[in-house]
C-alpha cells in the first residue's frame, strides 16, 4: 500500500494504487507510516503525488502520523497536494500545522 524509498538520509513515503487517501485505506496507512518512525530524529516526505481525494479519515491519518514524528522528534514535510486537494487543507486550516512543499526537489533542499 505504501512505497518507501530512501534519498539522502530522507525517507520517502507514498501511497501506490490509489488516487484517494480515505476511510478504506486511511487506518493502514497510519499505521504503516507510524512504524517507520523507529529512530530519532530521521527525516521523512509524504510524496501525495496522485491523490486526488483526502476525506476526514484521511486527514486524521495524517495528522496521527504527525504526532508520531513529533514523538520521535521526527521531521515531516508533505509535497505534491493537487490543487483540489490543497483546497481542502487551506479550508481546514492545516497548512498551519503541516510543512507543505510544492514538490520533491523542494522538500528535499528544505531539510539542509
Amino acid at each position: 500500500m505504501i512505497n518507501v524509498e530512501k534519498i539522502n538520509d530522507v525517507l520517502v513515503v507514498s501511497i501506490a494504487n490509489e488516487n484517494k487517501l480515505n476511510a478504506a485505506i486511511s487506518q493502514n496507512f497510519k499505521i504503516e507510516v507510524a512504524k517507520l518512525f523507529d529512530q530519532p530524529s530521521m527525516k521523512m516526505v509524504i510524496d501525495l503525488g496522485g491523490i486526488e481525494y483526502i476525506d476526514s479519515s484521511g486527514f486524521g491519518s495524517l495528522l496521527s502520523v504527525l504526532r508520531s514524528s513529533k514523538g520521535s522528534n521526527a521531521q515531516l514535510k508533505l509535497c505534491n497536494i493537487a490543487p483540489e486537494v490543497m483546497a481542502l487543507v487551506h479550508l481546514l486550516q492545516l497548512q498551519t500545522v503541516f510543512d507543505i512543499r510544492t514538490n520533491m526537489d523542494e522538500c528535499l533542499n528544505s531539510f539542509k
